[in-house]
């Protein structure tokens, strides 16, 4: 009798086991199923978005400025003070581009070489780019990219850019500027990078130490202490999300190369002198200067018909045939001058109206919300 109860039970456990083992792979199968239809929909999801991102690319607006705007100051607290203007006026009308020009030519290189000593400011072109370069940084990574410089010295005494990429450590966003940090992980595990807040985030991507990236963090994150990102290009934020930014700096030796080193493949398609000598602004129509990436230079204290005269590679002085307009953005001014800083804000308010984009940003409602703007 207790054989076969032993064997009954013997049976019953194998049967049961089969059943167990049938649910199981039938489980599995569900689970590949739907992972697969997930796959699916991520990747035609993600199709649909880069479609989206290339049919929406955005039109971009770059200015030149000489970097000898910051001869004409009387001190340094004031040549810092000149370029945070700069910084403002392009982050205030959503600048992409800046470009610092050398307006000088060779000539006053040579004299400028024989002049300088080591404990000299250092040329001007460069304390304006590096200026404009830290004040575009988010407060919370300047430490990691901008040493003690004497360039630097007075930067603080200027009013912050407040830009939406220089986000505190509570406000929401799905993109964040952030630093590649030093730290060690296992082999294929990614980076982690800084952010701004109070964890770092992980990223899939095994990336160099030190570099400045942009990071999308993931939405599907429930545990704050362990974040996970993407890292993308700049220009996704705007792209996706109408979000300015920030703007990038360059430098130019002279007018030419503001030109022959363009980011752009396509070049500047619309490019704008700006000076007294130019042709009325007000006799153009709203809306009517339609571009994909535009130009707009600005000249120092000899004007910008100085500055095409010391170009070694233009072989013309009209400044007409160097710029598809000409324009005169502050016609029957009562001072003699107009300083650059004080035209860049007048130029870039005046053809607000009169500049059309081609491709049309995506409308960004974020600082539509009254208590930031009671807060700012």
């Amino acid at each position: 009798m207790s054989g076969n109860t032993k064997k009954n039970w013997t049976d019953h456990n194998a049967k049961h086991k089969e059943k167990r083992k049938i649910l199981m792979e039938e489980k599995l199968e569900k689970k590949s199923k739907k992972s697969s239809e997930n796959d699916v929909e991520i990747s035609n999801d993600s199709e649909v978005k880069s479609k989206d991102i290339k049919k929406n690319c955005i039109s971009t607006l770059s200015i030149a400025v000489p970097g000898s705007i910051l001869d004409n100051a009387q001190s340094p607290e004031l040549r810092t003070y000149v370029a945070g203007q700069i910084a403002r006026a392009a982050c205030i009308y959503k600048v992409d581009e800046i470009i610092v020009f050398d307006d000088k030519g060779d000539a006053a290189h040579e004299k400028l070489k024989e002049k300088l000593t080591t404990n000299e400011e250092s040329k001007s072109c460069l304390q304006l780019a590096r200026i404009l370069q830290y004040l575009e940084c988010p407060q919370y990574l300047r430490k990691y990219f901008f040493p003690l410089h004497k360039d630097l010295q007075f930067a603080g005494l200027l009013n912050p850019l407040d830009a939406p990429h220089h986000l505190r450590q509570q406000d929401i966003s799905l993109f964040r500027e952030g630093v590649v940090k030093n730290k060690p992980l296992k082999v294929g595990k990614g980076s982690q990078v800084n952010v701004g807040l109070l964890n770092d985030v992980y990223v899939d991507k095994v990336l160099t130490p030190g570099i400045r990236v942009t990071v999308r963090l993931s939405q599907e994150d429930v545990n704050l202490k362990k974040l996970n990102g993407v890292v993308v290009s700049p220009n996704v934020p705007r792209l996706e999300t109408g979000t300015y930014w920030g703007y990038s700096v360059r430098l130019a030796n002279c007018v030419s190369e503001i030109f022959t080193k363009c980011p752009y493949a396509t070049g500047y398609d619309l490019s704008i002198g700006t000076s007294d000598k130019g042709s009325n602004i007000d006799d153009v129509s709203n809306m009517s200067l339609k571009y994909f990436h535009s130009l707009i230079v600005f000249g120092g204290l000899s004007g910008l018909e100085s500055a095409i005269e010391q170009d070694p590679v233009l072989d013309t002085q009209d400044p007409t045939l160097v710029f598809n307009k000409y324009f005169n953005t502050c016609p029957e001014q009562a001072s003699r001058v107009i300083r650059t800083e004080e035209a860049i804000l007048i130029s870039l308010a005046e053809l607000r109206h009169k500049l059309s984009p081609i491709h049309q940003p995506v409308k960004n409602q974020q600082f539509m919300d009254t208590d930031f703007v009671n807060n700012s």
